[in-house]
């Protein structure tokens, strides 16, 4: 039971940075599905997936009812996004858990010093 309220808690949290940012939550849950639940990396980047989207969902339909989403703009992302997701799931188990563990760190650096300029 205990380790419930830790997934539950880096789902919550995963969750909140994902409504206030329109995404990002995925990156605020692989590092919680790591250390605070002490998942394997490789299981946390396919669990973070899942976990992800239905919390999308969910902030696309509260977006698209604040009239904040534009969706003829969204329509080339999505279509790119399912190419990459699907050309990602592809490759996945092919790359070794270091790769994986750098290329999320420096997508994680970029995402940040682009923030923060």
């Amino acid at each position: 039971m205990h380790k419930w309220w830790r997934y539950a808690l880096a789902g919550g949290l995963a969750g909140l940075a994902n409504g206030l940012f329109g995404g990002g939550g995925g990156s605020v849950l692989v590092p919680l599905l790591t250390r605070m639940c002490g998942l394997e990396q490789r299981r946390a980047f396919a669990t973070s997936v899942a976990v992800i989207l239905p919390l999308c969902l969910l902030s696309v339909v509260i977006y698209l009812l604040r009239g904040g989403l534009d969706l003829a703009a969204a329509w080339p992302y999505l279509v790119g996004g399912t190419l990459g997701g699907w050309l990602g799931g592809r490759l996945f188990r092919g790359v070794k858990v270091n790769w994986l563990r750098r290329g999320f760190g420096l997508l994680l650096i970029f995402g940040g010093v682009r923030c923060l300029l």
